[in-house]
């Protein structure tokens, strides 16, 4: 099992960055790459919830909360209906801590086996691991613009973006 994570800090009280993360239909205004996001479950939020994730207007991704820890984060699945996708045992963690001062940690975690056996392994070691953490990095930094915003990330956004966060430090 391999991870990828990156931490932004959040110009805002915890509370108000949960407010915004449990609502699991706005993926598609912090995650690059994805264009719209669909609740196909009864529920909205919680263990249970899920949700399609958009790539283009055919090719989709399902996403499932499976771990709800109320005002703190959740952990979702990732697959293809009852298929693992795109990898195996692939999910994703989304966590947030207060640091003081009216910011809050958020913490972004991918999970996944990588396939192909130990060849995967050698190839998730020698660069799918880099190139997961930076797709990771940019869903965060992501989030931190809309979240601190409220304006969708658009692909030509990021460089600058974590530009001015490297700067700050």
């Amino acid at each position: 099992m391999s991870e990828a994570s990156w931490q932004v800090t959040l110009d805002m009280p915890r509370e108000k960055a949960w407010d915004i993360l449990k609502n699991f239909s706005l993926a598609h205004n912090y995650v690059p790459g994805i264009i719209k996001t669909e609740i196909v479950s009864d529920n909205k939020e919680g263990v249970g919830a899920s949700r399609l994730v958009y790539q283009s207007k055919t090719k989709t991704l399902q996403e499932t909360i499976t771990d709800w820890n109320e005002g703190e984060g959740f952990r979702i699945r990732l697959h293809k209906g009852e298929k693992d996708s795109p990898f195996k045992n692939a999910y994703f963690v989304y966590k947030l801590e207060d640091v003081g001062n009216d910011q809050t940690r958020l913490s972004t975690t991918m999970g996944y086996t990588p396939p192909m056996g130990a060849f995967g392994v050698m190839i998730d070691n020698l660069f799918l691991n880099k190139i997961i953490t930076g797709v990771i990095h940019n869903v965060a930094v992501s989030m931190k613009h809309y979240y601190e915003t409220g304006k969708a990330t658009q692909p030509a956004d990021l460089k600058k973006l974590k530009a001015a966060l490297k700067a700050k430090g």
